[in-house]
C-alpha cells in the first residue's frame, strides 16, 4: 500500500507537530510521520522547562495553541546572568523595551498536550503513527518516495520532504547531508525546584566552569533547574540524595532565592550540538534539530526550530496561493536564503556564549566581567542581546512578529 502527499513531514516533535499546524490554512495534502504510537506522547514531552521567546509566542498564539495550554505559563519580566567568580553582571527588564515580558517558560508536557489537543483539529493532516522512517528514494516522476516501517502504510510519495526528526535525523543520513558535530563535555540536569522565594518574573543564569545553572521562573510557582555539569561527574550528581542534589546546586547557583528546599526526579541530557552543512536537497528540507541542535544555553533551540517551521510555511501558502510545487528548487532556495541569517547569527552566539562562559582561564575571566559590565551599564549593548533573545533575528516571519493578543 502507499499514499500520495504534498507534504510529508518526518517527526511529530516539537517542530514537527508545530509545522504540520501551521500548514493547516495552505490547502496541502500534509502527513506526519510519528514514531510514537497513538496513546503515547512523544519522548520530548517530558518535564523539561521550554524558555518560549517572544516571537515564539506569537508564533504558537497565532496557530492555537498557546490557547490550548492547561498549566499556567510562567512570564519572564527580567532576566538575570553572572558567572562565578566573575564580577559584574547582566540585568534585564522587559519594562525598558515597552514589553511585559520577554517570553513565557512551558514544561514540555503541557506543550505537548496543547499541540496534540491542537492537531486533532487539522482537517487536511494524516497522521502516521507508531511509524519509523526507514529510507528514502526518488520515484521515476521526480517525487520522493518515504519509507517506513510499523504502520499500515509502508511507502508514501510527497512532493515536498520535511525531516524534523531531531539531531540524529535519519532523513538527513538519507539525502547524504553531512553535519558537523561539537560535544561540549557537560550534562544538562533538568527537574522542577522549590525554593524559599517563589518565583517573582526573573530568569536567572549562573555560569560556571561546568555549564550554565538555570532558574527559570515556572508557572506553577516552582522554579524550572538547567543544570550543567561535567561529563564526567554526571553520573555522580544524578545518583545524589535530593538533600545532597539540592546542596550541590545551591552551591553553583548561590542564594538568590534563598536557600532550595525540594527537588524533583532529575532527567539527563548532553550538551552535544550538531550542525548540518545544508538545510535543502531536492525536494525536501530539513528543520529544528534535524538543521541544528545548539547548546541549551541562552535558550536558543526550539526557538530557532520554530521559526525554520514558520519561516517554511509562509512560503509554501505563497506558492500555494499562485498553483505553485511545494518541491520547487526556488521555492527551496529562498527557504535556505531567508533562514541565513538568523541561523548564522544565533549558531554563532550560541555556540561563543558557551565556550565562552565555561573558559575558566584568568585572562578570559577579566575579559568576561568587563564584558558583563559593559552589557549591564550600556542600553545599545543590551538591545541587540535583547532583540536576539526575543526570537528577532535576521528576516523573520510574519505569524513570529505578530503581538500576540
Amino acid at each position: 500500500m502507499s499514499a500520495t502527499h504534498d507534504v510529508v513531514i518526518i517527526g511529530g516533535g516539537l517542530v514537527g507537530a508545530s509545522l504540520a499546524i501551521a500548514l493547516e490554512s495552505t490547502g496541502l495534502d500534509v502527513a506526519l510521520v510519528e514514531a510514537a504510537p497513538a496513546a503515547a506522547m512523544p519522548a520530548v514531552f517530558d518535564e523539561r522547562n521550554l524558555s518560549f521567546a517572544e516571537a515564539t509566542v506569537n508564533a504558537l498564539s497565532s496557530l492555537g495553541v498557546m490557547a490550548r495550554l492547561r498549566a499556567p505559563t510562567g512570564a519572564i519580566e527580567r532576566i538575570h546572568v553572572s558567572r562565578r567568580g566573575d564580577f559584574g553582571r547582566i540585568r534585564l527588564a522587559a519594562s525598558d523595551y515597552g514589553r511585559r515580558n520577554f517570553g513565557q517558560v512551558v514544561v514540555a508536557k503541557d506543550f505537548g498536550e496543547a499541540l496534540e489537543a491542537r492537531l486533532a483539529d487539522v482537517v487536511a493532516l494524516t497522521r502516521h503513527r507508531g511509524t519509523r522512517f526507514t529510507a528514502l528514494a526518488v520515484a521515476a516522476d521526480g517525487m520522493r518516495e518515504v519509507h517506513l516501517q510499523g504502520g499500515s502504510t509502508p511507502l508514501l510519495r510527497a512532493r515536498l520532504v520535511v525531516a524534523a526528526d531531531g539531531m540524529r535525523s535519519g532523513v538527513r543520513t538519507a539525502l547524504g547531508i553531512a553535519a558537523s558535530e561539537h560535544d561540549y563535555g557537560q550534562v544538562l540536569l533538568v527537574a522542577r525546584l522549590r525554593a524559599a522565594r517563589a518565583p517573582d518574573g526573573t530568569a536567572y543564569e549562573r555560569l560556571g566552569d561546568d555549564g550554565p545553572t538555570a532558574l527559570l521562573p515556572r508557572g506553577d510557582r516552582a522554579w524550572g533547574l538547567v543544570h550543567g555539569v561535567a561529563t564526567a561527574d554526571a553520573a555522580r550528581v544524578q545518583a545524589l540524595d535530593e538533600q545532597a542534589f539540592l546542596a550541590h546546586v545551591q552551591d553553583a547557583f548561590g542564594w538568590r532565592v534563598g536557600r532550595l528546599l525540594e527537588a524533583g526526579p532529575r532527567s539527563a541530557y548532553p550538551a552535544v550540538a550538531v550542525t548540518a552543512t545544508d538545510t535543502v536537497a531536492a525536494r525536501a528540507v530539513l528543520v529544528g534539530n534535524a538543521a541544528q541542535s545548539l547548546h541549551p544555553v541562552g535558550a536558543q533551540g526550539f526557538n530557532l526550530g520554530l521559526r525554520d517551521a514558520m519561516t517554511l510555511a509562509e512560503l509554501l501558502a505563497a506558492q500555494v496561493a499562485v498553483g505553485g510545487d511545494p518541491g520547487d528548487p526556488a521555492l527551496l532556495a529562498a527557504y535556505a536564503a531567508r533562514r541565513t541569517e538568523d541561523r548564522s547569527r544565533t549558531l554563532a552566539f550560541s555556540h561563543g556564549f558557551a565556550r565562552l562562559t565555561a573558559n575558566p582561564l584568568p585572562g578570559v575571566t577579566l575579559l568576561r566581567s568587563l564584558g558583563l559590565m559593559a552589557l549591564d551599564a550600556v542600553p545599545a549593548l543590551q538591545a541587540g542581546l535583547v532583540g536576539g533573545a526575543m526570537g528577532y533575528r535576521g528576516d523573520v516571519p510574519a505569524a513570529c512578529r505578530a503581538q500576540a493578543g
